[in-house]
């Protein structure tokens, strides 16, 4: 029997142990000690990321945790208890809010606003007219494209933390690497958080921490309300971080039919209400103060190696995340994270949405001896990585939005005018 609302699990087996071969499905749970471990691994496997994020475009910490528990939360609702997932915080919206900063962070919220309305709109479109319309208007040329521009149009911001403490930053690099290749089972999906952990310790020890930041940790209170701030509405950062929805739908989707070839479910019918929910969790986001949320593939990674599905399981993560937002303590003691460290950890995290790319297009095989294909995402990723700037008046347009937009006109009209070649 399914779940209804994300509620009504049915005890797997005798709910201690799993058959060979079986896994607990999302509407199925193990006993509650059990289900709250499994549960609790989750909360460690987004941890490391969700907070990286925050920690990153100055956002505060407590607040984004409040809004990407409450955003699970209602992904469990809105997709009826069919999809397990935990929505923390986007890497993608890293780019457009680092290259947004002068203009302060209602304007920067009310762009995770746009970009949440703007998914939850795509969202009731794929469900009136199915997930097919995605690969029609957003082939994986493009997807890749606008994926990796993003990603790499921040490795100037990453060298630049790198080089501000390079011993630290070359430690905590290090230890992500060594973690990550050698690291057993859970251990090694959470390279990025064991290599900050190990990065903070050693400047800690090398003076490399910030007095002022210190300070604010040992004043902090333990408990206490996160911080909420509405958004204002800028144009330039809007249109700078609106390409951002491509990030989220191709993350989107693909979580979906990652969990439907996990579990055996042909799940394609909640790809809509996946993507609505994800934008309703962003949009609240935007509104409160914390940082866009998307599904993270790290929690598939718990999901793969328990075997454990149920949606139960995030339940109790989402619960986790509210609660710890509501530790001032706690947000203190990430924001002493040195720059170092960010430098460390970023020069791998970007370069992993880049990589992103290239996977959607391998994924697809993409065929780049066709020139449409090659030229276009050519033109794109250098007008990315370049950071092309410039003006439509009085907006002002970054390397993002004029490589994702080029890509996402230019690409049907070559592929039109293809047509005519001889």
């Amino acid at each position: 029997m399914a779940a209804r609302g994300g509620f009504g699990w049915t005890l797997h087996g005798d709910g201690r142990a799993i058959a060979d071969g079986a896994v607990v499905a999302p509407d199925e749970r193990l006993s509650w000690p059990r289900t709250v471990g499994v549960g609790m691994q989750h909360v460690i496997a987004m941890f490391g990321a969700t907070l990286l994020v925050p920690t990153i475009t100055g956002f505060p910490v407590t607040t984004t945790l409040l809004f990407s528990g409450i955003g699970t939360a209602l992904f469990l609702v809105i997709t009826r208890g069919r999809v397990p997932s935990y929505l923390g915080s986007s890497f993608a919206f890293i780019a457009p809010l680092t290259a947004s900063a002068a203009d302060g962070p209602a304007a920067q919220l009310g762009a995770v606003l746009s970009v949440g309305v703007v998914l939850m709109l795509v969202g009731v479109l794929v469900r009136l007219a199915g997930a097919r319309v995605l690969d029609a208007v957003m082939p994986p040329v493009v997807t890749g494209a606008v994926v990796m521009l993003i990603g790499l149009n921040l490795a100037p911001a990453a060298v630049g933390s790198f080089e501000a403490q390079p011993l630290v930053a070359a430690v905590t690099l290090v230890a992500i690497l060594v973690v990550t290749a050698v690291g057993p089972g859970l251990l090694g999906r959470l390279g990025i958080l064991v290599g900050v952990v190990i990065g903070w310790v050693f400047a800690a020890v090398t003076g490399g921490l910030d007095d002022s930041r210190v300070d604010a940790l040992r004043d902090a209170a333990w408990i206490g309300l996160p911080h909420l701030r509405g958004p204002e509405f800028n144009w330039s950062v809007i249109a700078l971080t609106l390409p951002v929805v491509i990030v989220l739908i191709a993350e989107n989707v693909g979580h979906v039919k990652a969990v439907s070839a996990m579990t055996g479910r042909n799940l394609d019918a909640v790809a809509g209400d996946a993507l609505f929910a994800d934008g309703l969790a962003t949009t609240l986001a935007g509104a409160g103060g914390g940082s866009g949320t998307t599904t993270y593939a790290e929690n598939i990674g718990v999901m793969a190696a328990t075997r454990v599905y149920s949606t139960a399981a995030y339940w109790v993560a989402a619960a986790t995340a509210v609660v710890l937002a509501f530790s001032p303590k706690f947000g203190a003691l990430v924001f002493t994270v040195p720059d170092g460290v960010i430098g460390g950890a970023t020069l791998v995290l970007y370069g992993l949405i880049g990589i992103l790319g290239v996977r959607i297009w391998a994924d697809a095989k993409v065929d780049f001896t066709d020139p449409v294909n090659l030229t276009v995402v050519a033109a794109a990723i250098v007008a990315g990585i370049g950071d092309l700037t410039l003006s439509i008046g009085s907006v002002e347009l970054g390397g993002i939005a004029w490589g994702s937009v080029g890509i996402l006109l230019g690409y049907p009209l070559m592929t039109w005018l293809a047509r005519f070649r001889r």
